[in-house]
């Protein structure tokens, strides 16, 4: 048995990393419990284990009396003088016996003791490896896929990429390699599960603190970030050295930091804009090449209302209004966007109601009116009846506003 133990402990040590005298205590507590509950029930017993060959010993402790009442735990004292000479009554001593008897049922639980030391020792190190890597991007091998969870070898451990942190549209092929974020690692009762996520905002900003080293080194800092997976990204940006301009060091030499950012994302979209603190400025910044022709803030709803022109309507509000639901998260502020109508933009419009308030008639008529020329007062001048029925009004027409136009010259 103690060349068993012995390889154990040293296949422990060397493979596992499992200290020896920390399985030497998980083994012995294992052979204790399990022999004091079955062939050696009653009895108090000490074990040990030679660290260098794995030589096991046993003792059963018994305490010297000079009348017997159990004789798994007590010892006559003429019976403890001749184990060992000057022995005293109420003295505890150790009787040497045959490890062979502890039982199989001891050696079996030992050995359970000594997997389930394997196992917990097994979540340990993966906590321990990984707990320190949170929030930064690993990089694995695609596994497989059970349900919609895709399942991620980190080398020292598996670790799953739920449904709702993968990018839509991104396939993942078993065998191919991905950079995810370590998002965090949950307690379950199998252990440490360990998450990762392709679709956080956070993904996209450690690949900026990556690849640009004004974001790694605290001189550019992003202010704000929003992020539809899969679609876009907007973040905002400033400097603490008014020499770096914060867009360019993000963007790089001709786009090259910023392209290396979107292939990784499979060619998300990034606007990079720069922060500003009035969010009247910030709006104006995330909406270009859009341009708001009107803003309206409500600072205690905490609302914009944006006008654009018709021209700029569809850019404002992006594809499924992609773009507004950024630019509102970026700037944290509810916005909403209107078509801009300046003031006199339907003169049509503004000729019939003057007709409608300065002769009053109906609508329909003061339109005619208006589509037949006559868009204000003064060019009925002259004008009689005759002439209007000639432009195709009838004859109760033509007398009605000629007669409106007449009581309004008085």
């Amino acid at each position: 048995m103690s060349s068993e133990i012995l390889s154990v402990l040293e296949y422990m040590e060397k493979e596992k990393g499992i200290p020896r005298a920390e399985m030497i205590a998980t083994i012995a507590n294992a052979l204790k419990t399990a022999a004091q509950k079955g062939v050696n029930s009653g009895q108090e017993l000490r074990i040990d284990i030679n660290p260098r060959n794995g030589q096991l010993q046993a003792w059963c402790l018994l305490k010297v009396v000079d009348s017997v009442s159990n004789p798994r735990t007590e010892l006559h004292v003429e019976k403890a003088q001749a184990l060992k000479p000057g022995a005293v009554i109420g003295e505890v001593l150790e009787k040497a016996i045959d490890p062979s008897s502890l039982g199989r049922i001891a050696a079996q639980t030992a050995r359970q003791a000594v997997m389930q030391r394997l196992r917990q020792f097994e979540k340990d190190r993966i906590f321990d490896d990984f707990k320190d890597q949170v929030g930064n991007i690993v990089t694995g091998t695609v596994r497989r896929r059970e349900r919609n969870d895709l399942f991620i070898d980190l080398g020292k451990a598996e670790a799953v990429m739920p449904a709702k942190e993968q990018v839509p549209g991104e396939e993942y092929q078993p065998g191919e390699r991905i950079r995810c974020l370590l998002l965090e690692i949950q307690s379950t009762p199998r252990g440490p599960e360990i998450v990762l996520s392709r679709a956080s905002p956070r993904f996209v900003r450690r690949l900026f603190e990556l690849e640009v080293t004004e974001v790694a080194d605290g001189t550019v800092k992003i202010e704000a970030f929003a992020r539809e997976p899969g679609y876009r990204t907007k973040i905002a940006v400033t400097s603490t050295d008014p020499k770096v301009d914060p867009v360019g060091a993000c963007v790089g030499a001709r786009g090259a930091r910023v392209k290396t950012i979107v292939r990784e994302l499979g060619g998300e979209k990034i606007d990079i804009i720069k922060f500003f603190a009035d969010p009247r400025e910030m709006v104006i910044e995330a909406l270009k090449p859009a341009i708001p022709r009107e803003i309206v803030l409500d600072e205690k709803a905490r609302r914009i209302l944006l006008r654009v022109a018709n021209d700029d309507l569809a850019i404002a509000i992006g594809r499924k209004g992609q773009n507004a639901r950024l630019t509102s998260r970026l700037v944290g502020w509810r916005i909403d966007i209107e078509e801009f109508r300046a003031v006199g933009a339907d003169p049509e419009g503004d000729a019939k109601r003057k007709l409608v308030a300065g002769l009053g008639v109906a609508e329909d008529l003061a339109l005619r009116l208006v589509k037949a020329g006559f868009v204000s007062l003064e060019l009925f001048e002259g004008v009689e009846a005759a002439d209007l029925e000639g432009a195709g009004f009838s004859p109760e027409e033509a007398a009605l506003v000629i007669q409106r136009v007449a009581a309004q010259a008085q």
